[in-house]
């Protein structure tokens, strides 16, 4: 019979061999099996002890900071389980992996090859400083977090006194790990942040923490080191690289699309009672949140149709690539817009900013975003089965949410039944481990030797 030493040394070879993506997804996993654990515990819940359902979907979207829920988190959690729940939302939106071995760098602790590989995968660099990127995303991180509740707190201190602390560190981490969970359920009148629709300080703050989250920690980086490091040595500055151009341009542009698209829909609709100056500022930050986090400042349920579709298109996007944020990302969108118009005008290869894209980045692009429209519009077609007293453009609206790790919710998950739920815990999932890496780690196979040659195929299109 093998002894404790034996299981320990097997385990720990079967993880040495394991595929890195593999491993990225199994620690969001456990991470919400802890989770869910600890919230079914009596201390976590103010009703008494959560359903196994309620506990998986609120840990789920915590982990995968999503921003869905079962009930107002201040309502339905005690301090306890709120803190589960932030603790979820901090290792989701960085990652287990890039926590500890970031840890690691920071006590000057050298990587191994194998650490390299799984940083690499977590992190989505494919550089080699792959621990000053590590660095950098954990000293980043928490000093971003640090200024936002600061900040936070000279809005919620002044309001509501001692008690205004933790809802200032709570939406501070909420935020940058773009998740939209809040604590604000005391706030008599209140609905995620539509009592402080009107108010900059509080939803600027907001909407730039989950701007800075949903870039990615290689944008940071670049950032960092061609912008900022240079000036304290007195140098030039260097030009970002073609990825950091990409994703601040269409962050950029899809941030003054939707705010446009917000400010001019919903103006005499849900906005309205604000004046202009208060309405724009709303629409930028519903903007910023539906492209990724899921804080609200209006009533989601009562905007126009066309609105919720505007949404669901921004909402499917989501932020940059290694970011908290989900989605198909901007760099997907992109490659996906420069190959269409590049096809339109006749063009053999995607060409962008005098760089073109290579043939498996396009098939990539492709192959996910196919793969993620699948998974959206069947899910969305199962709820409406299963809940027809629900619109399909809400079931649409909220399983996109779920994709992209959104959790802007048009008041219909609470009402859901469990298989509902279900189903929207497992797109939850697979939004934030990636469709492509979800299925990787479940079909990767030892690659066969020998390649096989095969005949052009040949047929019309169109």
């Amino acid at each position: 019979m093998p002894g404790f030493s034996d299981i320990r040394q097997q385990l720990s070879d079967k993880i040495k061999t394991t595929p890195p993506v593999r491993v990225i997804v199994v620690s969001f996993a456990l991470i919400i099996l802890v989770g869910t654990l600890l919230l079914m515990l009596p201390i976590s819940s103010k009703v008494g002890g959560a359903s196994f359902i309620d506990a998986l979907f609120t840990t789920t979207s915590a982990t995968c900071v999503t921003g869905l829920v079962v009930g107002d988190t201040y309502t339905l959690w005690t301090p306890f389980g709120q803190g589960v729940i932030l603790g979820c939302i901090q290792l989701g939106g960085l990652g287990l992996s890039t926590l500890t071995i970031g840890f690691s760098l920071l006590v000057r602790r050298k990587l191994g090859i194998r650490e390299m590989k799984l940083a690499s995968e977590s992190s989505g660099g494919s550089g080699l400083d792959i621990a000053g990127l590590l660095r950098l995303t954990i000293i980043f991180t928490f000093a971003c977090e640090a200024i936002g509740a600061c900040l936070l707190a000279l809005r919620f201190v002044p309001m509501f006194g001692v008690n205004g602390i933790w809802p200032s560190i709570f939406c501070a981490i909420s935020a940058y790990c773009n998740a939209g969970f809040d604590v604000l359920g005391f706030v008599e009148g209140n609905s995620s942040m539509t009592a402080f629709a009107g108010d900059p300080l509080v939803s600027l703050t907001i909407s730039f923490l989950i701007i800075i989250g949903g870039l990615g920690f290689i944008v940071v980086q670049d950032i960092y080191l061609c912008k900022i490091q240079p000036r304290f040595h007195h140098k030039d500055t260097i030009r970002l690289n073609f990825h950091s151009q990409i994703c601040l341009r269409v962050t950029i542009g899809l941030l003054v699309f939707g705010t446009l698209g917000f400010f001019l829909l919903e103006f005499s609709n849900t906005m309205q009672g604000l004046n202009v100056l208060e309405k724009l500022n709303c629409a930028f930050f519903q903007s910023t949140n539906t492209r990724t986090a899921g804080f609200a400042s209006v009533d989601i349920a009562s905007q126009f149709e066309f609105t919720k579709v505007l949404s669901v298109l921004l909402m499917f996007i989501g932020a940059c690539p290694g970011s908290t944020g989900g989605g198909i990302k901007t760099t997907t969108f992109t490659v996906l817009a420069a190959t269409i118009v590049c096809t339109i005008r006749g063009k053999s290869e995607a060409v962008i900013l005098r760089h073109r894209f290579s043939t498996p980045t396009v098939y990539k692009a492709f192959t996910l975003t196919f793969v993620s429209i699948l998974l959206v519009f069947i899910d969305a077609g199962v709820i409406s089965s299963l809940n027809p007293d629900i619109l399909y453009i809400d079931c649409l609206y909220e399983a996109t949410s779920a994709f992209g790790t959104v959790g802007l919710s048009a008041s219909v998950t609470p009402n859901l039944d469990p298989i509902s739920k279900l189903i929207l815990i497992f797109t939850m999932f697979v939004g934030r481990v990636g469709p492509l890496s979800f299925g990787l780690s479940i079909l990767m196979r030892h690659k066969e030797k020998g390649a096989s040659i095969y005949p052009e195929g040949r047929m019309i299109i169109g």
